[in-house]
């Protein structure tokens, strides 16, 4: 960490965090007006998992969900940019030779982020959709609602799609020496048991879906652990190596 990061005051940590939530705000505000203009063809892409039609109940509710679905789609085209201010927000933290990793990694966490998306529309949406429908019978129909449905649909992509970046955040706090990868292995059994506390936390309240993200942060985990292995192990080489040489005379 650079002398002048460290003696950055708490003030400024606090007028760094304004400037990067001011950023993220225009680039989510921006994504909304692109994403407003096609909010239509957004709404069939909506619902073309639950493939039945919807109704909503007051006259004001379609005018509310396009806006929803426009702000959901505004934060997905603006990712990029959250991902790149959120990793700029912590560079303080990191050495100069390491902060010029932060365009590498918003790439991989943008990518993280498109695959837990993509995983929660394609995999965990019709699974969970088609288990949740199930219960229905003639005596008992289903009328979904536009908005809760939108909700429901809005929470699962982003949770999804925030919970795929563990592997980084799980490399940044090994880089930087917080997190030891012994201290992950030795609590294998409590993080699994808060793998599933999350789950139910950020899905609906089904078993289906609790496992759809389940099962998936299970195999981040693992490889979560190997990256981290990894980097302590390269780490402390290049401290091995470092000392030899400053040993030279």
């Amino acid at each position: 960490m650079a002398d002048q990061d460290r003696r950055m005051p708490f003030i400024q940590h606090l007028e760094e965090l304004r400037r990067r939530l001011v950023v993220s705000l225009i680039a989510i505000g921006a994504g909304f007006l692109v994403a407003y203009n096609f909010n239509e063809k957004l709404l069939l892409i909506v619902q073309r998992p639950l493939n039945r039609p919807l109704i909503f109940l007051s006259p004001t509710e379609a005018f509310w969900v396009n806006l929803l679905v426009s702000f959901f789609a505004g934060v997905i085209l603006a990712a990029p940019v959250l991902l790149y201010e959120m990793w700029k927000f912590v560079a303080p933290g990191l050495l100069e030779k390491e902060k010029r990793y932060i365009f590498p990694f918003t790439l991989l966490s943008t990518l993280f982020f498109s695959l837990g998306v993509s995983f929660a529309y394609f995999v965990a949406l019709p699974l969970g959709l088609r288990f949740l429908l199930g219960f229905a019978s003639p005596e008992l129909q289903p009328l979904l609602s536009l908005s809760k449905y939108v909700g429901f649909f809005g929470r699962l992509l982003l949770a999804f799609g925030l919970v795929f970046e563990f592997p980084l955040v799980i490399f940044l706090l090994t880089r930087l020496g917080i997190l030891q990868p012994q201290t992950l292995a030795k609590n294998r059994k409590y993080a699994i048991l808060g793998i599933f506390v999350v789950s139910a936390l950020l899905t609906p309240p089904d078993v289906i879906s609790q496992i759809l993200m389940a099962i998936p942060l299970l195999v981040l985990f693992e490889l979560s652990l190997l990256v981290s292995r990894k980097v302590r192990r390269k780490v402390e080489e290049k401290k091995v190596a470092e000392e030899r040489l400053e040993a030279v005379p």
